[in-house]
């Protein structure tokens, strides 16, 4: 039975640090003023020597929008979680710090590891299952440890301190909006389902391309790449979801169990100079900005040769999709953002001859952020009704009142895993590329380049216009 005990301290270790000002405090506040946190105290502890007043600074300014929009009752709420929160400054790794912390709070505890994930292994190490106040969760960052064998050793840490159920694994991807409007059309839809197979549909594409640059992330960005923090992380999932059988519910157990047969059965298959591309933007101009080139931003490392887009052609080894290429990209520095998932279909075997103009393949495109769907059909006239043209049906698709932050902190704060990334799961996601990685780092795959602020190579499959 998944566990429904709701958290009543939130705990931020890497409280001081990017992904806390810029994601999370801002998540928590959108929940919090929407009463889906009530009770909640939020304690943030970093190894920056911060003050009282720091802190508190910090978490005003990123509760200030969330605060501006709500009503009587969410500013209320905002202003008592600002009012009794708390910093401590401590080394999460050193023996007994973090324990020490743990025992002055009130439990149950969620400890969300905001931190890179050697340091995360390495608190998480220190810990002991009777250091841990009852119903303790742990929240752990993707990417989820750095290889296959990482992962696992991982997972066999913290299997030693909580059960599963108190493991959250966060994809932000993995909202509960994008989630269910995919799990929604996929198997609501009874015109879908029965061409939702490798006899209907030619290709699926999984595209999310960024105007963003570095943007001072090189720390973390240039040892990972487009290939580990996007398509590792999250695309494999999105892909997965798009991919899955119907399972009988859409309880954690049933969905995630559909998620882990996807995975399980997907792969990167060699030649990687086919299967795979990498590229790197050189210097250029998004909108109004100049942007550097990547070697020359600062904290790079050139002889990385870090690539900031990337794409993969995954197979998934099952009956409804022997043969499907499901193609997978991510990039930065790139002149217009795409996120988005693109499935064409294949051309209908017969036209009856006295038509004119084009028939294309169909193609179903299901936008990320704003949540969209996109239905290219092929219908007669106007004018010459003989002739095909070729129109688009367009919808927006739910939105949460969330952030997909707050919507990963509801879940932990209720105990509810369904859109965690499991154990076995997070370690297939690495063992999917880790061929890839190798074959990257032995120059098997020529590293190309792209102007920033431009559309990225011309000549690869998911290329605008390709």
């Amino acid at each position: 039975m998944t566990s429904k005990t709701r958290v009543n301290t939130l705990l931020i270790l890497g409280a001081s640090g990017d992904l806390t000002g810029r994601l999370l405090l801002p998540g928590l506040a959108r929940l919090v003023a929407n009463g889906l946190a009530d009770g909640l105290k939020l304690v943030g502890a970093g190894s920056d020597p911060w003050t009282p007043q720091q802190w508190t600074k910090r978490v005003g300014g990123a509760f200030e929008d969330a605060a501006n929009g709500a009503g009587a009752a969410g500013r209320k709420a905002i202003a008592a979680l600002e009012k009794s929160t708390e910093y401590h400054q401590l080394d999460v790794t050193a023996d007994g710090q973090l324990a020490t912390l743990l025992a002055g709070l009130e439990a149950p505890i969620a400890v969300y590891f905001a931190l890179p994930p050697h340091i995360s292994q390495k608190a998480c190490e220190v810990l002991t299952a009777q250091q841990l106040p009852p119903g303790t969760s742990l929240v752990m960052e993707k990417p989820f440890g750095s290889g296959s064998e990482s992962a696992r050793e991982l997972n066999k840490t913290l299997a030693a301190l909580v059960p599963e159920d108190h493991i959250h694994r966060v994809d932000h991807f993995l909202g509960k909006a994008t989630v269910f409007n995919i799990l929604g059309l996929r198997f609501a839809n009874s015109f879908l389902e029965p061409v939702w197979n490798r006899d209907h549909i030619e290709k699926v594409e999984i595209i999310f391309d960024e105007d963003l640059a570095l943007e001072g992330r090189a720390r973390y960005y240039d040892g990972a790449g487009a290939l580990k923090d996007m398509i590792q992380s999250h695309l494999l999932h999105i892909m997965a979801l798009l991919a899955i059988d119907a399972p009988s519910s859409i309880g954690e157990r049933d969905l995630r169990d559909a998620i882990s047969t996807v995975l399980r059965a997907s792969s990167i298959t060699a030649p990687y100079k086919k299967s795979t591309r990498r590229a790197r933007y050189t210097a250029g101009r998004i909108g109004d900005r100049d942007v550097p080139d990547y070697v020359a931003e600062a904290g790079v490392d050139p002889a990385r040769e870090t690539e900031t887009l990337a794409e993969v052609e995954v197979g998934i080894d099952t009956w409804r999709w022997k043969g499907v290429p499901f193609i997978l990209r991510s990039g930065k520095a790139l002149g217009a953002a795409r996120k988005e998932a693109i499935v064409t279909f294949r051309p209908v075997p017969h036209l009856p001859s006295g038509f004119e103009g084009v028939d294309s393949p169909n193609q179903l495109r299901i936008g990320f952020g704003p949540d969209t769907l996109q239905l290219d059909v092929d219908v007669n006239g106007p004018g010459n009704i003989f002739t095909l043209n070729r129109v688009t049906l367009n919808a927006e698709l739910n939105a949460s009142d969330l952030l997909p932050y707050g919507e990963v902190l509801e879940g932990i704060i209720t105990g509810d895993p369904l859109l965690s990334v499991r154990g076995d799961t997070a370690v297939d996601c690495w063992r999917i590329i880790e061929p890839v990685i190798k074959a990257w780092a032995k120059d098997s795959v020529p590293l190309e380049k792209y102007d920033a602020g431009g559309p990225g190579p011309a000549d690869w499959p998911t290329a605008v216009g390709g």
